[in-house]
């Protein structure tokens, strides 16, 4: 599974971890993300995600 960054704010999204917080289990891939989901940082939505390289 790729991490994914979020290019306002540079929060990296690691599939192995997840965001808990934020009701996303770790082993959850950014794909099977809802929506809705936002960063936890900055609050932008996955459209501001690009894979990390």
């Amino acid at each position: 599974m790729k991490n994914y960054l979020c290019e306002p704010c540079g929060y990296i999204y690691d599939p192995v971890v997840g965001d808990p917080d934020g009701g996303i289990a770790p082993g959850t891939a950014f794909e099977d993300i809802p929506e809705d989901w936002v960063c936890p940082i900055c609050g932008v939505g996955k459209e501001f995600f690009t894979v990390a390289e």
